[in-house]
């Protein structure tokens, strides 16, 4: 049994499908599942149940793969540790950064850390908050760029930056025509969400939940351009965060962004990693490293950890 083997079996228990997670492992799907069979033999356990309507994993199957997991991340952390010694930021590091601010933020970046850093290798990871910190928690990712507070998990957090929230209506919208809006004005039933697991939908909610719960409001969308392209249209009203407006203004022609009074609506950014990550000391740099890069950059509008954001 190899550890090529243990990644065989999570891959399935993550695509649940033995093609997918043969693309995954960059072997023929004949070969992994050749692989597993000989596994379960040498294990005598029964990891996956195949059905013609799909790959089901059995009562056993469960403990291989929680076990096989944690191999899988002490593995990993066993490389980290070798190569501690080794130049900063050099090799692969794997960075997952979450959807509503990896499109605006990592143009920033890209650029400027090769420049510094022309050894190291930037895997990017984008998606939901909660299938970001799991990857991160198992050892698939090695930091995560994601909105503070993360609740219910032991990872240490480096804070970034703080943006602000601005609320963008259509040009046409009555909430145009003032500079900043009270938060008692905000139209609660025009008001689009993200769908489940962004975490800017929670945040909204965080802002004003007494009044979203008399709006009411039915409008979704699944991703901050979606959301955009609904304000444009005059299908509602809703938050967006600084970067976003910045970096995506194909619609600004059709969509305003206007200021809420009172200063609260911001959300904070940090980078996160596991406390027993062999190197913490990459992580340091590059947490220096963003920071100093959106400081060079006098166009990004946002507020460095200890300083006030007016």
């Amino acid at each position: 049994m190899s550890l090529r083997d243990l990644e065989y079996i999570a891959a399935v228990a993550e695509h649940l499908h033995f093609g997918r997670a043969a693309l995954a492992c960059g072997v023929s799907q004949p070969t992994l599942s050749g692989q597993l069979r000989k596994l379960e033999e040498f294990l005598g356990v029964e990891i996956f149940e195949r059905s013609p309507r799909g790959v089901l994993v059995t009562r056993r199957g469960e403990e291989v793969i929680a076990q096989t997991k944690r191999i899988i991340a002490e593995a990993r952390r066993l490389f980290e540790v070798v190569r501690i010694g080794a130049e900063p930021l050099t090799g692969t590091l794997r960075l997952g950064v979450i959807s509503t601010l990896g499109p605006y933020l990592v143009p920033f970046l890209l650029k400027p850390l090769r420049a510094r850093y022309p050894d190291l290798k930037l895997m990017l990871h984008e998606g939901h908050t909660r299938v970001l910190v799991r990857q991160l928690e198992e050892g698939e990712l090695d930091a995560l760029l994601a909105t503070s507070p993360i609740a219910e998990a032991e990872l240490t957090e480096l804070p970034l930056f703080r943006e602000e929230l601005a609320l963008a209506v259509p040009r046409d919208h009555p909430l145009a025509q003032v500079e900043v809006v009270n938060p008692q004005d905000i139209p609660m039933a025009e008001l689009i969400l993200l769908t489940e697991g962004h975490c800017l939908r929670e945040q909204a909610l965080q802002l004003c939940p007494s009044r979203l719960r008399e709006g009411a409001t039915e409008l979704q969308a699944a991703s901050l351009e979606t959301m955009r392209q609904m304000i444009a249209a005059g299908s509602g009203v809703s938050f967006m965060p600084q970067l976003a407006i910045q970096v995506g203004a194909l619609l600004d022609d059709m969509v305003a962004y206007r200021r809420i009074a009172g200063g609260q609506h911001m959300r904070d950014v940090a980078l996160f990693h596991r406390p027993s990550f062999g190197r913490i000391r990459d992580i340091r740099l590059l947490r220096q490293s963003i920071g100093e890069i959106l400081a060079e950059q006098s166009a990004v509008k946002v507020h460095r950890p200890g300083r006030p954001a007016g």
